[in-house]
């Protein structure tokens, strides 16, 4: 029991971390500290950590424009993070990639991506090199609701399915592709289908649809797909329904979704529902909690004030790092 307990309090330290981590974002990009855009992973902690706990090191994950929770529960360091989303050079890009393009290859975080849909065909990429390579390396393929409906959702699908790719494909379905509602039985809708798993017959392989805010959910179905393609059994299609808290990016004023609707997903908190089983069950006690709570928040405001004393990049180290060049 004492091996689970530390997987289980590290899903909820991860959870809180996204959470904190989130939220100072938040906060500085209203008060004008962070330059450009950034599009938050609040309300959807349970999806990037319940996947990524039933990876190893060694295996990879594409991610999106909403990529700072995958990138946080796959082990990205949070000063960098910070400081690459504040344009600061002791980012994870010098500064030069922002909240959409951080990447750590050395953890098997192949990029975050400001192109919808762009993650897809570098996930394919990397389950050919898994099997090029030999090794028993899965793909675990972020992406959401309104990605699914680009091609390049369908060519990846269709590619993993004929080679068998080691690929685990979640959608994040938050019920919003920027504005418009994923389905509706009596308005808009930007697909006539109620489950993104639906498509997966298509394509000859297993698809499903849970509760993205279960972590342990989340967890349990991705560890059976991740062990199915680590077996040579091929990709799956894993559809987690959640809802973003906030508009599509900061800034976005919201007005195609009611209050209530808000208040109602509110009430599914992933990080609440955790915890109370983690309560609950005797796993932690109300001291603990509040200990890593502490603990997370201490850790966060560490990486802002590194973030905000750093350096901004030099204007003469604008071609560096850009392009690529032989070394003879």
């Amino acid at each position: 029991m004492k091996e689970n307990k530390e997987e289980l309090l590290e899903m909820l330290e991860k959870m809180l971390e996204i959470r904190e981590f989130e939220s100072s974002v938040q906060q500085y990009f209203a008060e004008g500290q962070i330059p450009g855009f950034v599009h938050l992973y609040l309300g959807e902690e349970a999806i990037a950590v319940g996947a990524c706990s039933a990876l190893k090191e060694d295996d990879y994950i594409t991610s999106t424009h909403r990529g700072h929770g995958h990138l946080l529960a796959k082990g990205g360091d949070v000063k960098k993070m910070m400081a690459e989303i504040f344009g600061k050079v002791t980012g994870y890009n010098r500064g030069k990639g922002g909240s959409m393009h951080i990447a750590d290859v050395s953890l098997g975080i192949l990029g975050a991506n400001g192109i919808v849909g762009a993650g897809l065909p570098i996930a394919a990429g990397s389950g050919i090199s898994s099997q090029i390579n030999g090794t028993d390396a899965v793909t675990v393929c972020f992406f959401g609701d309104g990605a699914s409906n680009r091609g390049t959702f369908h060519e990846t699908l269709n590619m993993a399915s004929v080679w068998n790719l080691p690929i685990v494909f979640v959608c994040e379905n938050n019920m919003y592709g920027i504005s418009m509602p994923q389905y509706q039985s009596d308005g808009r809708k930007g697909q006539n289908i109620k489950d993104v798993a639906d498509r997966a017959v298509g394509y000859g392989i297993s698809g499903i649809t849970i509760d993205g805010n279960d972590v342990l959910a989340v967890n349990e179905a991705v560890n059976e797909a991740v062990k199915k393609a680590r077996s040579n059994g091929g990709p799956s299609l894993i559809e987690c329904k959640t809802y973003r808290w906030r508009g599509h990016f900061e800034g976005d004023p919201t007005n195609y979704r009611d209050d209530e609707e808000l208040e109602e997903w509110k009430k599914k908190d992933p990080i609440k529902k955790f915890s109370s089983f983690l309560l609950d069950e005797e796993i932690i006690t109300e001291k603990e909690f509040k200990q890593i709570k502490d603990k997370i928040k201490e850790k966060v405001e560490e990486a802002t004030k590194f973030a905000q004393e750093s350096a901004e990049p030099s204007p003469d180290d604008v071609t560096n790092n850009v392009y690529f060049e032989e070394v003879e």
